[in-house]
């Protein structure tokens, strides 16, 4: 399988990035803390060159905490700023100001050293769609000045928003790469919400994700779905097949004659996982 999700706003989005970064002075890199290497956009290096940046790994409440902390030193480790935050509840928000000004010290101190009053820094917020930027804007605001929602692409045009006298917030579309080479990275996204569910065959995803599940947290598949003796590894798609079955059979998901409506016992497993209903889970580890 190979996902393919660009559609014509993410173009134009590249376009006025590109166009608005003279006016910036940090950019902020909005990525899912459940998934931190795949929910990178690798244009974004390309695009934002070496302005100061900050790595916000965000839905950190949904993420292994133990998986939290080795990906924040993995970061730290490559000379970039990272901070753990859950921008639905706030948490790690308010720290976000002071660690903007940090990174924009030296600049700052040239301006007093001027004579100039420093102004609120202009910050630029990019991620993939789905990830929660329009959510980190309100919650910054402190008021509803972006659009929400819980489904890729919502955001479709540029926005600066002013956060208190802290921060000058300028918004954008979420930017997808136009093909995923990796298949691993179309999986993991798709599994998170990233992607539209219309464009990828949601049991082909449940599966592919079961198979991780069953080898890291194999307790929470037992403990939701009152599951027993799943295997540490599933070896192919049928395995995790048999284990989805397992799991549409418990919850119902029944179609004609008894069998099994795969669709939708998917459907179950991945607004579980989306949700936290799982518990707290990461779906990759850092690369050291």
């Amino acid at each position: 399988m190979t996902i393919q999700w660009f559609p014509g706003h993410m173009t134009r989005a590249k376009r006025q990035i590109q166009d608005k970064l003279k006016l910036i002075d940090v950019v902020f890199e909005l990525i899912d803390a459940r998934l931190p290497q795949s929910s990178r956009n690798p244009m974004i290096d390309e695009i934002v060159g070496p302005k100061p940046r900050l790595v916000l790994l965000n839905k950190a409440d949904l993420a292994d905490p133990e998986a939290n902390a080795k990906w924040l030193g993995w970061f730290r480790s490559f000379g970039l700023e990272a901070l753990a935050i859950d921008a639905n509840s706030g948490s790690g928000v308010k720290e976000i100001p002071g660690r903007t000004k940090a990174l924009l010290s030296d600049k700052i101190e040239r301006q007093i050293a001027k004579g100039m009053k420093p102004r609120a820094p202009r910050v630029l917020i990019v991620g993939i769609p789905n990830v929660g930027k329009s959510t980190l804007i309100n919650k910054l605001a402190g008021r509803s000045a972006a659009i929400t929602g819980d489904r890729p692409g919502v955001t479709k045009g540029q926005q600066w928003i002013r956060a208190g006298g802290d921060l000058e917030l300028l918004d954008t579309p979420g930017i997808l790469w136009p093909k995923f080479e990796d298949l691993e990275v179309g999986f993991k996204l798709a599994a998170t919400g990233a992607i539209k569910e219309q464009v990828l065959p949601i049991e082909e995803v449940a599966c592919h994700t079961l198979r991780w599940l069953a080898a890291e947290y194999g307790g929470a598949l037992s403990e939701r779905y009152g599951l027993s003796d799943i295997p540490p590894s599933l070896p192919d798609v049928a395995a995790a097949a048999a284990v989805l079955e397992e799991i549409g059979r418990k919850r119902g998901c029944l179609a004609g004659g008894g069998h099994i409506d795969y669709e939708k016992a998917a459907g179950v497993l991945l607004r579980d996982l989306r949700s936290g209903k799982l518990g707290r889970i990461t779906l990759e580890s850092p690369i050291v």
